[in-house]
């Protein structure tokens, strides 16, 4: 997929990409945040398993597609579903740290937002996996789905009671399709190629490895796509003061319906906006 770049003179983004070494930083900070949740996530096991069943019962009622169906599909061959378990094991981190690295090489006004939106949506999902712990499907005999992981491999995680790396009873909301829907929104907004909205595929094959592997649940990708909407509604694209393109953002006085500039999904208007606070 082209995301048609350009070389990017010194200009307003030189100046507004953030210092490489605050960056790295943060993102240590971030993880030993999320480390610190996984400890105190431990002790949970009875309510993440009644939780569970809530969820599963939940869905039921309100006529949810069962995830079973999804994993059917995956079961039809052995190379289906390994490659399914890979993309589980192997993208979500990548993906994400690509997508960070390329904006703050190439568009560091859209970097500082979608750094701002992945670092809220991750903060509230590790608040809510605290106050609601939720054990996988695949952890829970009712939903007939089994660990898709353990039996095909590859798994990244070992028993959980055992494990210490990650919480396994954080199944709500889904940072694994949080994170990818935000990597297809981020580049559709920071590029102007005819063919970015096929960026949309990677958070659409996530939520089907992550229900087909029965990982998670439907309602932890909703729940996640809710968090990240707050979190873009209330977190815009930013730019410096005195850049010419503020004033092309900012709404008219007249403008009192309508889309509003500056709009997170572009319009046709937007793109040379957007887009180019970062050329």
């Amino acid at each position: 997929m082209n995301a048609r770049t350009e070389p990017a003179p010194a200009g307003s983004d030189a100046i507004a990409r953030p210092p490489l070494v605050r960056e790295l930083l943060l993102v240590a900070g971030l993880f030993l945040v999320y480390k610190l949740g996984r400890q105190l996530a431990t002790g949970h096991t009875g309510e993440a398993f009644r939780n569970a069943h809530r969820v599963w019962d939940f869905e039921r009622a309100v006529h949810l597609p069962g995830e079973g169906a999804v994993q059917s599909l995956l079961l039809h061959g052995d190379g289906l579903v390994h490659l399914a378990n890979t993309y589980y094991a192997a993208v979500h981190f990548p993906a994400t740290a690509a997508f960070l690295v390329w904006l703050y090489l190439r568009r560091p006004t859209h970097y500082v937002w979608a750094r701002r939106v992945l670092a809220a949506v991750t903060a509230a999902a590790l608040v809510l996996h605290l106050l609601f712990p939720l054990a996988p499907p695949r952890m829970v005999s009712a939903t007939g789905l089994i660990d898709t992981a353990r039996l095909y491999g590859p798994s990244v995680y070992g028993s959980p009671a055992t494990d210490s790396l990650s919480n396994q009873f954080a199944a709500m909301p889904s940072l694994h399709f949080g994170w990818a829907l935000m990597v297809a929104i981020g580049l559709i907004v920071a590029t102007r190629s005819r063919w970015r909205w096929l960026w949309l595929a990677h958070p659409l094959l996530t939520l089907l490895v992550i229900v087909g592997t029965a990982n998670h649940y439907w309602m932890d990708a909703i729940v996640a796509t809710a968090l990240l909407g707050l979190a873009l509604a209330l977190i815009r694209p930013g730019l410096r003061p005195g850049d010419p393109h503020l004033a092309a953002l900012a709404p008219s006085h007249g403008d009192h319906g309508g889309s509003r500039a500056g709009s997170l999904v572009p319009a046709q208007r937007d793109e040379q906006t957007l887009v180019g606070a970062g050329r």
